[in-house]
């Protein structure tokens, strides 16, 4: 799923591998792989991993029947699906932070897995921009299709201007777009800096950015990274104990302070790794998630510091 063919030399580039990464000591404790006391057993791990593929593929079933609901309630099944499928993972979540209620939104968040997605989805349901290889992925890609996402062909540099003016169409509709401008996966103990691209879209339809930052506990059981394959990272986070995922919105930010995309982006990537002020952890005390205006659902949809070192390059990529 992760392969790593040779890529074209403008795409961003991770440090981080399996090998290097997902079988790095962590920086706040062991590794889960060794440690027993971090790891499921064998028959809960069974039972996540059933439990998750089996509300993935209800939401695929469930797809036709939820474009037929009115927009509020197929709001609501995408914040509790994705949350429900989520946690049928094995995987808690924290969110901090106030969601936007309604209007246009970038979202912007740092890059660590495939969960990222669904986290998003579960507190600000979005048009989300993916590579274009998702579009063929088992289950997976066809969820992706049906909630609207923007595919883009990394290899082709010419057809970036075309995915910022679809992203500035539906910006400038009242919707909302979410994009990992890293770029690319990282393990989550370092950070890529932000690609500025994605970020005109915003300037052009006058939007707020907002800026949200994922960690993970422990970290590299989530990571999904260089060329590891889809299997063996949903193994490993059904395999984790008390993985927990931490997600923090910071304070939005007015595009239209900023003189060009690259300020704005700079600013994005700043906020994302700033820790909170008040605790001087990565996230803040949780508040109830609002639930944001149904622009944000194509008619379809039923979801939307350690050392870095050197390494293959991940190909979770989206435009820089």
């Amino acid at each position: 799923m992760n392969g790593t063919t040779a890529l074209p030399p403008w795409l961003p580039t991770a440090p981080c591998t399996p090998g290097r990464c997902t079988a790095h000591p962590d920086a706040t404790g062991p590794d889960p792989g060794p440690d027993p006391e971090l790891r499921a057993g064998l028959p809960r791990a069974v039972v996540r991993l059933v439990a998750g593929t089996g509300g993935v593929l209800l939401g695929v079933l469930l797809a036709p029947a939820a474009a037929l609901l009115p927009p509020a309630a197929r709001l609501a099944l995408v914040r509790l699906w994705t949350r429900t499928v989520v946690r049928a993972f094995g995987v808690r979540v924290r969110y901090g932070g106030n969601p936007v209620a309604t209007g246009p939104l970038l979202v912007v968040a740092n890059h660590v897995s495939w969960l990222d997605v669904p986290l998003l989805a579960a507190v600000l349901p979005a048009r989300a921009v993916a590579k274009a290889e998702v579009r063929r992925w088992p289950v997976l890609g066809v969820l992706a299709a049906l909630g609207g996402t923007l595919f883009i062909d990394r290899d082709r540099l010419r057809a970036l201007p075309g995915t910022v003016r679809a992203m500035t169409g539906i910006l400038a509709g009242g919707g909302r777009v979410a994009v990992f401008p890293e770029g690319s996966t990282w393990c989550g103990r370092e950070r890529g800096r932000f690609r500025p691209a994605a970020f005109q879209a915003a300037l052009d339809a006058g939007c707020a950015v907002q800026p949200v930052r994922i960690d993970y506990r422990p970290h590299d059981a989530a990571a999904y990274v260089g060329d590891d394959p889809l299997g063996a990272s949903l193994w490993r986070v059904v395999t984790t104990r008390r993985l927990t995922a931490e997600v923090r919105l910071a304070d939005p930010l007015p595009s239209g302070r900023y003189p060009g995309r690259r300020a704005l982006a700079g600013a994005a990537e700043r906020a994302v790794a700033r820790p909170d002020r008040r605790t001087g952890s990565p996230w803040i005390v949780p508040q109830r998630a609002v639930a944001s205006d149904s622009a944000n659902l194509s008619p379809s949809s039923v979801h939307q510091r350690a050392r870095s070192r050197p390494a293959a390059a991940s190909s979770s990529r989206t435009p820089s």
